[in-house]
């Protein structure tokens, strides 16, 4: 277990002002602790990083201290009601640390942890003051870039406690934090996501890239939480959190705690939009929402406080039905209301006769207000302010919100997003349409044009290239030509008759082939050439296989047919037919070809040179090779003469003639 004997940094003194006393949380970046200020004699926060994280920067430490001082006075300057104030910063044993206001309370995360989860009307009230604290660091240009509840701290309220979380005052912390430390990995290989995977907007996982929108998302996602009592997505590695957010759309609240009102799901949905450019622009946007809704929910106050103990998820889920505890009308917590006004005490006049008639009263009204000095100058006043208001109205709806729209033409998807993503515009995108000269996924056209004016912020529509249009021709083989011929108009071609052959399977009359062949792909409007068949030809083939090359010759010039031969090594005799094309029984015309495989016979055996040698072993000799010998004068003589002679081709069997003397 974690205690504070075994911390080295309790008792030090920082900076020779700060004693150290007590500490308060540990987080992944930085423990938090109670200091006294020893100067002011007052307690404050002390955040100082910890030792692991100085030690993966220590290469790049004097970077790491720049930016996490230059962080600090951007925070300092972020003076809200609802964000914890930063008073001083600085360094103790090389570790950087923040002094901040010290806020007497709980995170959201215990108050989570104890009450699992609250009720609309809180939820909708802690919501409003988070996105406050929010809205104005999107004003000073910062991104939190880490909201989750353990950075949001419900302090005691005015009126004391906590117990009443309407009226507690909630205030953000750790702006800028985040980025301090992962901007000084920036430099370094395998940098890590630095917000917390159970919160992560999209964009962050799949590319890096954060905005105010990505504080919008995990905005949504603490309020998902607050209505249902757990996050969205789990899994057993943070990386498959991760991108469940890429991959699926946060689920409805109700369909988790039924009964609870549609405008919290719609909140919830359009805070969690999983593409950056469909949720509201920057907490402000959606602090406008979260108060429109708490209002539409104040004033329908249509449910009953009806709530059930629950104690897990199982029994939560059990439960078919569940009553919403009354959403109160959207007001200001006591804390943070406006005196109101006083009554004026009328003062005493002296008796005078009423006017009578509007007109009347409104000529005294005038020579009341002339007469009086003060009247005069306070006419002249209000005659100036209305004029500059109706000056800077006029200014702003004329001009002052308008830009440029830039020229995203020619650009590919990917590159106009960035673009307008960086000039702040949101894009929709119309029916593509094909081109013959602009490449697929190119912006073909925009509106409003280049250079046109647009509110900032503005939404521009764009028209993608599909590339150029090509059809395939189809299969209208087999088809009688009226049909082939309704069927390649329909698909936007044009048909031209290309004359018409013989075909052994097709009927006359119907498409025996295209031209260009069917599934080739072409332009709209391209000319595509049938060919019609004229039936089965009048001459069928013989067949011809086995026969003797001289038996064909005979066969074929008496149909008016032409031999063409090919010869092919075989076992089979010399000269007899081993295949043809076409096939017996198939359909030419008179004067077609028809090919011809010819055996060549069987292979030659070469005559060995037995000249000189005794006359049996020549007779050996000769016949292990398949050569009859036929001997002449003397058996047992040598060999004197021999034919055919020595290395003579001959086939197999062929007698040989040896004599020998």
């Amino acid at each position: 277990m974690d205690t504070q004997v075994a911390d080295t940094l309790l008792g030090s003194l920082l900076d020779g002002r700060y004693r150290i006393r007590g500490r308060v949380a540990r987080g992944g970046m930085a423990t938090v602790y109670t200091a006294t200020d020893e100067r002011l004699e007052r307690t404050v926060a002390v955040k100082i990083i910890h030792p692991t994280q100085a030690t993966e920067a220590r290469a790049r430490m004097a970077g790491f201290l720049a930016r996490f001082t230059d962080e600090a006075k951007t925070i300092a300057r972020l003076t809200h009601p609802n964000v914890v104030a930063v008073y001083d910063q600085g360094t103790h044993a090389g570790l950087p640390y923040l002094v901040m206001e010290y806020v007497r309370g709980r995170t959201l995360r215990d108050v989570l942890a104890e009450r699992r989860r609250l009720n609309p009307d809180e939820a909708l009230a802690i919501m409003e003051q988070m996105l406050a604290a929010i809205a104005a660091a999107h004003r000073a240009g910062l991104v939190h870039r880490d909201v989750k509840p353990e950075n949001v701290l419900v302090a005691e309220a005015p009126t004391g406690g906590v117990a009443n979380l309407v009226d507690s005052v909630v205030k953000v912390a750790d702006f800028g934090l985040a980025r301090a430390v992962e901007a000084s990995s920036e430099e370094e290989p395998g940098n890590q996501l630095m917000a917390t995977v159970a919160y992560v907007a999209p964009e962050l996982v799949t590319d890096g890239r954060s905005d105010t929108r990505t504080d919008v998302y995990s905005a949504g996602i603490v309020l998902f939480e607050m209505l249902t009592g757990r996050v969205p997505y789990d899994g057993d590695r943070p990386v498959d959190v991760a991108w469940q957010h890429v991959d699926r759309d946060v689920p409805a609240p109700s369909t988790l705690v039924p009964g609870l009102p549609r405008a919290l799901d719609d909140l919830v949905a359009r805070a969690t939009r999983r593409d950056p450019g469909a949720r509201p622009t920057d907490a402000g946007a959606l602090l406008a929402e979260v108060q429109l809704a708490r209002d539409d929910l104040g004033n329908a106050n249509t449910h009953t406080a009806v709530l059930r103990p629950v104690t897990d998820e199982t029994s939560a889920m059990a439960q078919p039905t569940m009553a919403v505890a009354a959403v109160r009308p959207a007001q200001r917590p006591a804390w943070a209301r406006l005196p109101e006004p006083e009554p004026q005490r009328p003062h005493r006049r002296r008796a005078t006769p009423e006017p009578e008639g509007p007109m009347a009263r409104l000529a005294a009204l005038r020579t009341q207000i002339m007469g009086d000095p003060r009247g005069r100058k306070g006419v002249l006043a209000a005659l100036v302010v209305l004029g500059l208001v109706v000056a800077l109205t006029g200014w702003w709806f004329g001009m002052g919100r308008y830009t440029v729209a830039p020229e995203l033409v020619g650009l590919t998807k990917a590159e106009a997003e960035g673009q307008a993503d960086r000039g702040g515009f949101v894009l929709r995108y119309a029916e593509p349409r094909y081109d013959e000269k602009v490449p697929r996924d190119a912006v073909l056209t925009q509106d409003p044009a280049s250079a046109a004016r647009i509110v900032k912020g503005g939404t521009i529509t764009l028209t993608l290239s599909r590339g150029p249009e090509r059809l395939p021709v189809p299969d209208v083989v087999g088809k009688d030509f009226e049909l082939a011929e309704a069927d390649l108009t329909n698909a936007e071609l044009v048909v031209a008759k290309g004359g018409s052959r013989y075909d052994d399977n097709l009927p006359e009359g119907v498409v025996v082939a295209t031209d260009p062949k069917v599934g080739t792909e072409v332009k709209p409007g391209a000319k595509v050439t049938v060919i019609l068949s004229k039936g089965k030809a009048p001459i069928s083939v013989p067949n011809l296989v086995g026969k003797n090359l001289g038996e064909a010759r005979a066969a074929l010039a008496q149909l008016g047919l032409v031999p063409v031969e090919t010869y092919k090594k075989s076992d089979k005799p010399r000269d007899e037919i081993l295949g043809q094309s076409p096939a017996s029984g198939t359909g030419v015309e008179k004067g077609a070809q028809v090919k011809l495989d010819v055996s060549e016979g069987p292979p030659q055996v070469v005559v060995p040179r037995v000249v000189d040698l005794p006359c049996q072993q020549a007779k050996q000799q000769l016949e292990s090779q398949g050569l009859p010998v036929n001997v002449q004068f003397n058996p047992n003589g040598t060999v004197r003469f021999q034919n055919p002679g020595e290395n003579s081709q001959v086939p197999p069997g062929t007698p040989v003639t040896i004599g020998c003397l």
